[in-house]
């Protein structure tokens, strides 16, 4: 995904600009370290599989990735995996298995549903319960400061401590509810302070030792230690949904800047939700829609044009409508890419694509970058003579969507052709029930019956 020209750093790059959510305003990338850009991105807490609003940031900063690393930069992008929760505990206790059990199977689940995006694995994908040992050394840290203090056997973070509390969310001190209810309020300094660590209680099967006592670490501290094992501090972008800028981005930002005397990262860049009906999906609304089901049903090109379609900071509606525009897009550039040649662009291409990389350098304007690939389909649908394909396929790809392009996108593979049939014999012998049954089968693997010109074909959905 390097252009020519911008694949050794000290070319001449680029400027991006991101909007820094601490700042409040746009800031230009100012790598630490010359030539690469660390990401940490905030992954899922594991008590469930994924519905479709949790994949967004994993597709925002995937696809961040593969722009920056077409600017020519090494790109590092860590994701993590919160499998030590309370939701965790509370979900285990329910199905009345071990937790630790329950985190295992959603943690594979989450891969398995994250793999059909087809956008790629994160460089590092760390553990809280692997990362125990950084917990406890930045937690340490935190009580020599005084910026945190022990009481039988939880660890607490003293708020005020941090006379810059509040600056990322833009939130009164005195008006901030840490969410944690009446757990632990008797023996808070201050209401408003949080766990850094939970003393052992009865029922919970997963504890560590620590020298204030056996436990387990709060969810903020986590990301703070694994985000600084894997990328150090003071590293690039930090990302995430916006509903986690307060309180959890918030007292990563104080733990790490009372702890290690520095911020933890340059840039904080967030992510909108996806919104069903209106409101924010969540598993706690109820009103979300299982990725693996989405993938199934629509296809991962159309929903990762779906996703592009969306300005990462906005709000994004899920529904039928959009889903519907999104399978026309791509269907508009698959159709587009049968048409095509191997080989370079014609000239006008060069001027598009400027305009494409411009938008993405702009507070990475996906939307305006994806109207620039629907110009460039329809200019290469207008010309008389044969378009070769380069400059489309790189374009594409920084979006993730180049398998839109593959030379065997509209082929079934034998799978999918043999349930076809059986479908048909089903339907010849009016057994209904069977025949739907395929039916849902053929659109599990992304594909749909449709009536063609020669009797039914398969189409694939997305």
């Amino acid at each position: 995904m390097r252009r020519a020209g911008r694949g050794t750093f000290g070319a001449a790059m680029r400027t991006i600009r991101l909007y820094d959510s601490a700042a409040g305003a746009l800031a230009v990338l100012e790598p630490r370290e010359p030539g690469h850009v660390g990401i940490y991105a905030c992954g899922p807490t594991v008590y469930d599989r994924i519905h479709v609003g949790n994949a967004r940031p994993y597709v925002v900063f995937s696809l961040l990735k593969r722009f920056l690393v077409h600017e020519g930069y090494d790109v590092t992008l860590v994701a993590n995996v919160t499998d030590v929760n309370d939701k965790i505990y509370e979900a285990a206790r329910r199905r009345g298995m071990p937790s630790g059990q329950l985190a295992a199977e959603m943690t594979a689940a989450y891969v398995a549903d994250t793999d059909g995006l087809g956008l790629g694995r994160p460089d590092h994908e760390p553990l809280a319960s692997q990362s125990i040992p950084g917990i406890l050394a930045l937690i340490e840290a935190l009580l020599e400061r005084d910026a945190a203090y022990a009481v039988e056997g939880d660890v607490y973070f003293r708020v005020r401590a941090d006379e810059r509390y509040g600056e990322l969310s833009r939130r009164d001190i005195d008006q901030m509810d840490q969410g944690e209810g009446i757990e632990g309020a008797s023996l808070k300094e201050d209401p408003r302070d949080f766990a850094l660590w939970k003393a052992e209680k009865p029922g919970e099967d997963t504890a560590w030792d620590a020298p204030w006592g056996r436990g387990r670490p709060g969810w903020h501290i986590e990301c703070s230690a694994m985000a600084e094992e894997l990328l150090g501090v003071g590293f690039d972008i930090h990302g995430g949904g916006i509903d986690l800028a307060f309180p959890h981005h918030e007292n990563e930002a104080a733990q790490t800047r009372c702890g290690r005397g520095s911020e933890l990262a340059r840039i904080w860049m967030h992510n909108g939700m996806l919104q069903l009906a209106g409101e924010k999906m969540a598993k706690s609304v109820g009103n979300i829609a299982g990725l693996a089901e989405v993938l199934a049903t629509h296809g991962r090109g159309t929903l990762v044009t779906f996703f592009a379609g969306g300005h990462y900071r906005q709000p994004l509606q899920f529904d039928s409508s959009t889903m519907a525009d999104a399978a026309g897009r791509a269907r508009r550039i698959r159709e587009a890419g049968r048409r095509l040649v191997d080989g370079p662009s014609p000239a006008w291409s060069m001027t598009l694509e400027e305009r494409f990389f411009a938008a993405l350098a702009e507070d990475f304007n996906t939307p305006a970058a994806l109207a620039v690939v629907a110009e460039w389909v329809s200019e290469a649908n207008r010309s008389d003579m044969a378009v070769g394909r380069e400059g489309l396929v790189g374009m594409l790809g920084v979006l993730g969507l180049e398998t839109l392009l593959a030379a065997d996108a509209d082929r079934p593979p034998p799978e999918v052709l043999e349930l076809a049939h059986a479908r048909a014999a089903a339907r010849e012998a009016r057994d209904w029930a069977q025949s739907d049954r395929l039916r849902e089968a053929i659109a599990a693997a992304g594909w749909t019956m449709r009536d063609g010109p020669h009797g039914p074909e398969l189409v694939r959905v997305g």
